[in-house]
């Protein structure tokens, strides 16, 4: 008898395909990025991110706690000061906004993991990640404001600290910094593997942080390279990172395989702005369903190797996870 293959016996109703799924998402898998602003009451929606706000640290304690009801158990923090200066000193200052809002998630939302954006762009009255001579980004004076910050952070409660600056050396900087301050408990997210990427583009205007000249090239990565991940990967596992995280996301999920294939470290992927803005633009055109093309992006994401996933789709998708 010459028997016919039937993969599609295994696709024919809804509960068969949910028995055979090879790749599932939790809420357990998001981490939620959300911008802090000065002021109270403040909840101001950002142009080219629909349904993402910048919001005063009353309504981001409001927002974690419905995220968290939803199942989120992660966020992570973005601030945004009223004052910038050439030394992003806002990011390490006692009083900064991500450091009072850790305080208060930390007291009003006891059980969401807080993980602390750790670079001084949104600090910075010229928009780089770093300090600045004649023009060029320095690398080591930088790695002290870093560390200065990660131990700030820390202090304040932060739970995880995610460096995302791409200076040479970062992470054995702020892990040298947490365990002299006695921090050693705290695990690093490194953004081991951050490329030079157009997709970024709304979260500049969120977090106001544009570079008022040049750009990240000179240190973020070309997104033509591969092998170059894997050794900024390398050395970032080498220095004591806790996490590898590859960003963006969906440019480069062969990335994220590549990183999941070789370190036994848990791999963090982020679904940036402009992955988020063209979904939510695209189907406000009717163009496509946007939560079908949301999760279908996320699964992929974890499909290629992502054991954590950033995304400004956190809350409004956790509810359909459960």
């Amino acid at each position: 008898m010459n028997l016919i293959e039937r993969p599609r016996r295994l696709r024919r109703t809804a509960a068969i395909r949910a028995l055979v799924r090879e790749t599932r998402l939790s809420p357990d898998d998001f981490v939620y990025p959300l911008f802090v602003c000065e002021g109270e009451g403040v909840r101001r929606e950002i142009g080219s991110m629909p349904g993402a706000f910048n919001l005063s640290i009353d309504e981001l304690v409001k927002e974690v706690e419905a995220a968290r009801s939803a199942g989120v158990r992660s966020v992570i923090l973005f601030g945004v000061p009223d004052r910038k200066d050439a030394a992003g000193t806002q990011a390490y200052a006692e009083d900064g906004i991500t450091q009072r809002a850790i305080r208060a998630l930390k007291r009003e939302v006891k059980d969401t993991i807080v993980i602390a954006d750790n670079c001084l762009c949104e600090y910075t009255d010229h928009g780089h990640c770093g300090l600045i001579e004649d023009g060029e980004v320095l690398n080591d004076p930088t790695l002290d404001l870093l560390a200065q910050t990660a131990v700030s952070q820390a202090e304040a409660g932060a739970d995880i600290i995610a460096p995302s600056n791409m200076m040479d050396g970062f992470v054995v900087a702020i892990r040298e910094a947490l365990d002299e301050a006695g921090f050693e408990h705290i695990p690093i997210m490194s953004y081991a593997v951050k490329y030079a990427s157009g997709f970024y583009g709304p979260f500049r205007e969120a977090a106001q942080s544009a570079p008022q000249f040049g750009d990240r090239r000179g240190y973020q990565m070309d997104p033509a390279n591969a092998r170059e991940a894997m050794r900024e990967a390398e050395l970032d596992f080498q220095q004591g990172a806790d996490f590898l995280m590859v960003k963006p996301a969906l440019p480069y999920l062969d990335i994220i395989r590549a990183v999941r294939e070789r370190f036994d470290l848990p791999v963090a992927a982020y679904q940036v702005s402009g992955e988020y803005a063209m979904i939510k633009a695209a189907a406000r055109l009717g163009w496509i369903e946007e939560e079908r093309v949301a999760l279908e992006t996320l699964t992929s994401i974890k499909r290629a190797g992502a054991d954590i996933i950033l995304t400004y789709f956190a809350h409004e998708l956790a509810k359909k996870l459960w």
